[in-house]
């Protein structure tokens, strides 16, 4: 196996189990859906997952991880959004 090979072995497998890790999390209650946490995991974990499936050709889910990478990262976006909403109206203070 060359070093590439491992390497994206090493990322499909991360990858997988960072998407496990995450929801062992949220089922035992440690992490919600809207933990940075969480939705790190999920975007890290389908990278890895793309790197693997690209690489083996398997583009249904290399396209699957790519919308779940997508999702991930439109959830931060969100989580972000809504913290800098608060900060702001919490400098105003009280209305």
């Amino acid at each position: 196996m060359t070093p590439v090979e491992i390497a994206v072995e090493i990322a499909g497998w991360a990858g997988a189990s960072l998407i496990l890790l995450g929801y062992l999390l949220i089922t035992a209650g440690k992490l919600t859906g809207q933990s940075p946490a969480y939705q790190w995991m999920n975007v890290a974990g389908a990278a890895g997952f793309i790197v693997n499936g690209w690489w083996h050709g398997a583009l249904p889910s290399a396209s699957l991880n790519i919308v779940w990478m997508m999702i991930g990262a439109f959830a931060l976006w969100r989580i972000a959004a809504g913290r800098r909403s608060a900060g702001e109206a919490a400098e105003r203070g009280p209305a």
